[in-house]
């Protein structure tokens, strides 16, 4: 058996088999294996059918036909099938062979399995992969991480079929060692969640709050993509709102109000817990989805709870329509800047605490194009970074910063209409209330910090001390002078 292929991938589900099909149209000669091998001929029999894409129907098979060093990717469900797999694979690959996971796992596992598979000699790359079925097949947006040494073996595969900018730029570049890539592509995934939670509310302020049809909020985010909000999950919003069955009903209104989280989303907000950074409006965006699964609960409460109301088909915001559109644009767009400043800064200190060299300017580049979060708005953060490396925050970056100084007064109003009218916004209100924190020099942490000190001797700093001195007041004259050491609430 001749040993003739580039590179070998496991898993022929949706995104296995157009990412294949998109490494052969760039040339490259893929080997097709999955555990179910006899979805193998059917790929080779449909999809796969007059191209150069081998099918295997076992991993020594498999293994035969690749050339040194050897390179397979995984396309399987994230958790114990990766493991497995790779345990399944070893016995088969020599030193200097590579791995790579191609699933969304969770950073932490592609951390262990780094260093699992370094102490074997082999390598090993966790790249995200975003852009769904289409992006797999025509170019997605690529995160790769890992084995520092791996890149090399890759770098040509994984920049071919990736999604290009209009500049031309391959949105794919390395992240960083271990698990940087997953980690880009969680922290991505939970901008995400924050971006389609902001579009939904933008889209429920209309609906409900100004009694928008279909298609006057079609016709609404038409004119957001031709401007600075010009992105895919814009473009998509326009044309699901647009979109009849084929009884010329719309069908955005047959689908049931519930949404799940398949975790990604959960782990961005987790990591942020852990590492101490406030990603207020992604962990709006996850809980919204989980009020949102509490359906029969939520009926129930409407028929008890009640809030603002307006007549029978009246608008509850007041006021001139077209202005009202125009202030729930720009805070969509202040929003988002928030959106994404916390998630720069939740990556800033991963990097810290990982000990990872993340490019923020080239990770800004990456999703330009072929992710679900691709639009125009992340070629500024591009220009930012490269403007200032160093940059602490977007929201101090001289164009952002403008935006944010244009937008504000719309913002507050968005936000103030909709908390008269009833209408639940928690990423608009989430996103303002963090810039006003983060724009405040003082804070009420004082008071809380005198409280933690009242019930559990927890000692504070002062204001006319030098930081790291800490102090305890004996509160009520009965508690004594020992402080707390270690516990902390």
């Amino acid at each position: 058996m001749e040993a003739t292929a580039d590179i070998a991938l496991i898993g022929l589900a949706v995104m296995g088999q157009n990412l294949i099909m998109n490494m052969n149209d760039h040339g490259y000669t893929v080997v097709a294996f999955n555990r179910t091998t006899s979805k193998v001929d059917e790929f080779l029999n449909d999809a796969a059918k007059g191209s150069k894409v081998i099918g295997a129907h076992s991993i020594e098979e498999m293994i035969a036909l690749l050339k040194r060093p050897r390179k397979v990717m995984l396309m399987v469900k994230a958790g114990q099938a990766v493991d497995e797999f790779i345990e399944h694979l070893l016995p088969h690959l020599e030193k200097g062979d590579l791995i790579i996971d191609g699933g969304n796992s969770l950073f932490t596992d592609t951390i262990r399995r780094t260093k699992y598979l370094e102490s074997k000699g082999l390598l090993f790359v966790g790249t995200g992969v975003s852009g769904g079925e289409e992006g797999a097949r025509f170019g997605p947006s690529m995160m790769p991480g890992g084995s520092p040494a791996a890149w090399p073996l890759v770098k040509n595969i994984f920049q071919a079929i990736c999604a290009k900018t209009p500049d031309g730029e391959p949105c794919c570049d390395w992240m960083g060692e271990d698990g940087a890539g997953h980690y880009v592509k969680m922290v991505h995934n939970g901008i995400e969640y924050g971006d389609m939670q902001l579009i939904c509310e933008a889209y429920q302020l209309m609906k409900e709050g100004l009694k928008l049809s279909n298609e006057e909020m079609h016709q609404v985010f038409a004119e957001w993509n031709k401007g600075e909000l010009d992105s895919y999950l814009i473009e998509i919003t326009r044309d699901i709102l647009a979109y009849k069955d084929e009884k010329g009903e719309y069908v955005v209104d047959k689908i049931l109000d519930t949404a799940g989280q398949k975790g990604t989303g959960k782990w961005t907000s987790i990591s942020s817990l852990d590492l101490g950074m406030p990603l207020t409006l992604i962990g709006e965006a996850v809980y919204a989805r989980c009020l949102s699964a509490m359906k029969e609960e939520r009926v129930a409460a409407s028929k008890i709870l009640s809030g603002p109301a307006a007549s029978q088909g009246e608008r509850k915001i007041k006021g001139d329509k077209k202005a009202i559109i125009e202030d729930i644009r720009q805070a969509l767009l202040a929003s988002k800047i928030v959106s994404y400043a916390q998630g720069f800064m939740l990556l800033r200190e991963a990097a810290k605490e990982y000990k990872w060299n993340l490019n923020y300017g080239s990770i800004a580049m990456v999703w330009r194009a072929g992710c679900i979060i691709r639009s125009v708005f992340l070629g500024k953060i591009k220009a930012a970074f490269a403007t200032n490396p160093n940059l602490t925050n977007l929201l101090l970056d001289g164009y952002f910063k403008g935006v944010i100084e244009r937008c504000e007064n719309s913002w507050r109003r968005a936000v103030s209409e909709a908390v008269l009218s009833g209408v639940p916004v928690p990423a608009f209100t989430t996103a303002l209330s963090f810039f006003d924190g983060y724009r405040s020099e003082r804070l009420p942490a004082n008071l809380l910090q005198a409280q933690r000190d009242y019930f559990g001797a927890h000692t504070y700093e002062r204001i006319d001390q030098p930081r790291g001195k800490f102090f305890h007041t004996n509160w009520t004259g009965k508690g004594g002078n020992v402080s707390a050491g270690t516990y902390t609430v």
